[in-house]
């Protein structure tokens, strides 16, 4: 068990709000095609002034103030991105920046979807071995930006926003229980952004033929996303020694309905325990889980003694399974 307490979250999301019907106007969709397919009514969708950093600032700085702590005194920050403000330096350079704040380590974790989960395991390791007693962890996206606005099975799945946990280490038997992460390169190519880096470096042709937004395809996704989800979950489960029954609260990656309730169905988890903001937000990429956290805790669904199920699956492919006790 890596043993930690969760002194605060928050979340920050931009104030626009895109619905379904303002997307019938856009590309050729519906409200009843998106809402049949993903679950998602609506999403947060950043003005050209906020970027992955502005929110997570924001997010990290109200999970600050909820744990009664100024920001500079966060031994580390783990920020878990896949729209990053700049190549380099990390986002979370650029969220230091934006509180004010130094001296502390601050890196990203690039793992997509899965990012947030990623996060938690480096920190709650980082914690277990010493290095720092407090820390900030953080998923924030602007997909907004790197979405193709032409692209009707793309653009009405994802929007913005940020989530952000400081845990601190402790001696109660509370954090995660048990985790499973993994990843195969080898299904890059079924969800990727192509150019920007050194594999295909910007040029004219890379942004006239629109290869700097998102490229994925759908049915792959979803069923290698439902499989490693699972698989993750199952994984995480029998190391905790739980049994679906135990589990309080699940909390999947809310990437549309259909594949979180496939999910939560193989993992033997009753509908009702399964917490989602989906229809909400939208797909926020590394910001879902922790977004999804901080409202169960407001809503009371996450108070201490409960016993969560997380799971993951995000573009490399990949996967994370987690049993976090409160």
């Amino acid at each position: 068990m890596k043993r930690f307490k969760i002194l605060g979250t928050g979340m920050a999301v931009p104030e626009r709000v895109l619905t379904n019907h303002d997307l019938e106007q856009m590309v050729d969709t519906s409200d009843a095609w998106i809402t049949e397919r993903t679950g998602i009514k609506q999403r947060h969708i950043a003005d050209a002034e906020t970027s992955s950093a502005t929110l997570g600032a924001r997010a990290l700085r109200s999970a600050c103030e909820q744990a009664e702590l100024e920001t500079s005194e966060l031994d580390v920050i783990v920020v878990a991105t896949s729209s990053a403000d700049t190549v380099f330096p990390s986002t979370g350079c650029w969220i230091q920046n934006e509180l004010g704040i130094r001296g502390m380590p601050a890196f990203d974790i690039a793992a997509g979807c899965t990012g947030f989960l990623y996060a938690l395991e480096v920190a709650a390791c980082m914690l277990a071995a010493g290095s720092g007693k407090r820390i900030g962890v953080v998923g924030c996206e602007v997909m907004s930006k790197v979405v193709d606005w032409t692209d009707r099975t793309t653009c009405v799945l994802f929007g913005d926003g940020s989530g952000a946990m400081v845990i601190e280490s402790c001696e109660e038997d509370t954090g995660l229980l048990a985790s499973n992460w993994g990843a195969d390169g080898g299904l890059a190519p079924i969800l990727y952004l192509p150019a920007g880096g050194t594999r295909m470096p910007a040029t004219a042709q890379t942004v006239a033929e629109g290869m700097h937004t998102v490229k994925m395809t759908g049915n792959a996704v979803f069923r290698h996303a439902v499989r490693a989800m699972t698989a993750a979950g199952k994984a995480a489960l029998k190391d905790s020694g739980l049994e679906a029954d135990d589990i309080d609260l699940l909390i999947p990656h809310q990437a549309n309905m259909r594949i979180m309730e496939a999910c939560r169905s193989r993992l033997k988890i009753p509908v009702e325990k399964m917490f989602s903001i989906v229809d909400r937000y939208g797909n926020m990429s590394a910001a879902t889980i922790p977004v999804a956290i901080h409202e169960a805790r407001e809503a009371g669904r996450m108070g201490p003694g409960t016993t969560v199920a997380l799971a993951a699956f995000g573009t490399g492919l990949t996967w994370g399974g987690a049993v976090l006790q409160t």
